[in-house]
């Protein structure tokens, strides 16, 4: 009996121990198991943190890609700018030698122009002189607004040649048309308000406006000869002719034949 009670009791005792060691056991799994789980919990908010922080450095460096593409571009666009500037740069360049080698040429042009004209200009107021007296005032305000033109600076070279040229054709014309405009004449120191008339530099004659005298300009004396009566009706037809108040038809006009040399 008293070692069934021993055994009984060793048994409690065992019991007890096991117990003890049991919830000792469970309560290290419990106190093992929340800290595992703190320590994932840790874990995993690193492992959040860290991808976002990657993510962010993503994001990063793709916006740093993109401005670079775009700096890359934009580096392309100038190159290629810069290279079509350059190009236009180097035809400017080409425009600006060749009207440089044009003025260069157009100076010395005008070098040997400027004395020309005014060898013109002396010659044309020497042949007006010369010339039977047709508008002669005219001609010779003509040859003298020329010279001005020479001494003004704001007259390029070109226009004043033009103008010169200019002043030759007039000239010629007279010399091919018929023509008839008003004036006074000297008549023995009395001025008589005339008819002026001329048929080229062929005939050049003036009738009273009251057409009852005429002249008739002598070119080797200069001086102005009455003419006879016969003569005032054809002048006073080739007058109206002039003024296309009539027809033209063959007229009967006085001309001076020139003297045969002796």
């Amino acid at each position: 009996m008293t070692k069934v009670i021993k055994r009984t009791k060793l048994a409690a005792a065992l019991m007890g121990a096991m117990a003890v060691a049991g919830t000792s056991v469970a309560a290290a799994q419990q106190v093992d198991v929340a800290k595992l789980q703190k320590e994932e919990q840790q874990i995993l908010n690193a492992q959040e943190q860290s991808q976002k922080k990657i993510d962010s450095l993503y994001e990063q460096s793709q916006d740093l890609l993109i401005e670079y593409r775009s700096v890359v571009a934009e580096y392309e666009n100038l190159k290629v700018y810069n290279d079509h500037v350059a190009r236009l740069v180097a035809d400017q360049q080409s425009n600006i030698d060749s009207l440089q080698r044009q003025i260069d040429t157009i100076e010395e042009t005008k070098q040997g122009v400027v004395p020309l004209m005014y060898e013109m200009i002396d010659a044309l107021e020497e042949f007006v002189k010369l010339d039977i007296p047709i508008h002669k005032e005219k001609r010779l305000e003509r040859v003298e607004r020329l010279r001005d033109i020479m001494g003004n600076a704001n007259v390029s070279t070109s226009e004043q040649f033009r103008q010169i040229i200019e002043a030759y054709q007039a000239e010629m014309d007279y010399g091919q048309m018929l023509n008839a405009y008003q004036g006074n004449l000297n008549v023995d120191g009395e001025e008589v308000a005339v008819d002026f008339f001329h048929m080229g530099r062929v005939v050049f004659a003036a009738q009273s406006l009251d057409l009852k005298n005429a002249w008739l300009y002598n070119k080797d004396t200069n001086e102005w000869t009455k003419l006879e009566d016969e003569f005032l009706n054809p002048l006073t037809t080739a007058i109206r002719m002039s003024r296309k108040q009539t027809a033209y038809d063959l007229v009967k006009l006085p001309v001076f034949a020139a003297e045969s040399a002796e």
